[in-house]
């Protein structure tokens, strides 16, 4: 049976082919080619991946990724449907599940939305759930930077809170949606904002999400 993280991880190469190396993402700065390059040296290089998230390292991943940027596109691709290396703990089916499904369902997201005409992917009902549960367990790291409370819904009025503080923003949405929001990607998000009108426009122009 296909994982979530097999089935994302395909359908970002596929994305990513389809487009074209010189095609826009929502990663600013990033074309397509640079960021099928961030996915191959995050899985084949953790000597320099560190410095995604670790800002001593970043000069370090920037020299690195831009090496693999340089690799002809049709490479690239490849490496990104094979997958790590074998012997990387990637390869196991529950780290895989972890660390990937979340990280390749936004970057193929970065490649869709960020082409024009671009339309809504419906989600499956699983797939929801399972990225609802990963959003619960991570939703006060990508919220602490928030310039107000801030509260996350889905349509059937489970939430989770991001970020305590006064005034409340509350963020409604399928987990998809905020998903891409609490990475992030604000603009691109198909959600409704409540809340007083200053503090919805603060959090929705600050910078959310992990660090970089």
């Amino acid at each position: 049976m296909s994982t979530h993280a097999k089935r994302e991880r395909l359908l970002l190469a596929d994305l990513l082919e389809s487009v074209g190396p010189d095609a826009p993402t929502l990663c600013e700065g990033w074309r397509a080619r640079d960021l099928a390059a961030h996915v191959v040296v995050r899985e084949r290089r953790p000597d320099a991946a560190g410095g995604i998230l670790l800002g001593p390292l970043k000069g370090r991943l920037e020299r690195v990724q831009a090496e693999f940027a340089a690799k002809p596109y049709e490479e690239l691709i490849q490496l990104i449907r094979t997958g790590p290396p074998r012997l990387s703990p990637m390869n196991v089916k529950l780290v895989d599940e972890a660390a990937n499904t979340v990280e390749f369902y936004v970057h193929a997201e970065d490649v869709r939305r960020a082409q024009p005409e671009w339309t809504p992917r419906p989600l499956d009902r699983v797939f929801e759930d399972a990225l609802w549960a990963r959003l619960e367990r991570a939703a006060r790291v990508l919220g602490r930077r928030s310039p107000a409370g801030l509260v996350l819904r889905r349509p059937d009025g489970r939430t989770v809170v991001a970020h305590r503080g006064a005034p409340v923003v509350t963020v409604t949405g399928g987990p998809g949606e905020l998903t891409m929001f609490a990475l992030g990607r604000q603009n691109a998000a198909q959600v409704d904002l409540e809340g007083e009108p200053e503090a919805v426009e603060k959090v929705r122009s600050s910078r959310i999400g992990l660090p970089g």
